[in-house]
């Protein structure tokens, strides 16, 4: 999936240019004030393009992204966050951290038992003692609820014209569920068009899980809410925040 994702990493910023990237770190920054309203230090599981990690920057914290695609550590850069290319799960910052954050249903993205183990410890072993581990993830209830649909999305600007399909296909025995996607774009410039298909995997978690997850690598649970919201999370609820810290 590495080579897509690259791939679909230039439309990526076009793709979501409507979500709410200012509300989302206006929300994890009051998480941060209720739990640890000391915190300065920030480091971010999977960066991105610095849609989250800028805005906090602005905010006052002190804040660093790891990020597995190569164009979109280039263009975190380039906007000015800072930020290095590495797995979340292996790569080591050479310093200590009041939190971890990982948004965007990062988490979700990890489907097997032993490289979540490894994400969390890994987590556990960048954070302050006391620290804060704060992530979003797919909710369990609310996937079996609902169910994942076949969903279109069409965006433009200037230069590109993009529509993604998003086909879903659920592993219930695994609590996963790939979301295979179509992206077809055009270069409005030359008026080429490119079509690519890849899968994202996606796991969803039930709050036990975590709870287990969490207690297993070094971690209490402090919260787990609708993100966003801070409601308590129901079968409508497709994202969940967890907030985790470090014993």
């Amino acid at each position: 999936m590495d080579n897509n994702f690259n791939l679909y990493s230039k439309y990526y910023d076009l793709l979501y240019h409507r979500k709410d990237y200012h509300a989302e770190a206006n929300y994890i920054s009051d998480c941060i004030k209720n739990y640890s309203p000391n915190a300065k230090t920030i480091l971010e599981f999977g960066s991105g393009t610095g849609g989250h990690g800028l805005i906090l920057k602005k905010m006052g914290y002190d804040i660093f992204g790891l990020e597995r695609s190569e164009q979109m550590v280039e263009e975190a850069t380039l906007r000015g966050f800072p930020c290095e290319q590495g797995d979340i799960a292996h790569f080591k910052v050479d310093r200590k951290f009041d939190i971890v954050i990982s948004l965007f249903h990062v988490i979700s993205y990890i489907n097997d038992n032993a490289s979540l183990n490894k994400v969390f410890r890994n987590a556990s072993d960048h954070l302050n003692h006391g620290g804060l581990f704060i992530f979003d993830v797919w909710y369990s209830p609310a996937v079996y609820y609902q169910k994942p649909e076949t969903r279109i999305k069409k965006v433009e600007n200037d230069e590109l014209s993009v529509l993604r399909i998003a086909e879903p296909e659920i592993h219930s025995i695994n609590n996963i569920v790939d979301v295979n996607y179509t992206i077809l774009a055009k270069d409005k410039n030359t008026d080429v068009w490119i079509e690519f298909q890849e899968k994202h995997p996606m796991r969803h978690f039930s709050i036990p899980e975590v709870n287990l997850l969490g207690d297993f690598t070094g971690f209490e649970t402090l919260r787990a809410e609708e993100f966003l919201t801070g409601t308590q999370p129901s079968e409508s609820t497709w994202g969940v925040c967890f907030i985790l810290k470090k014993k």
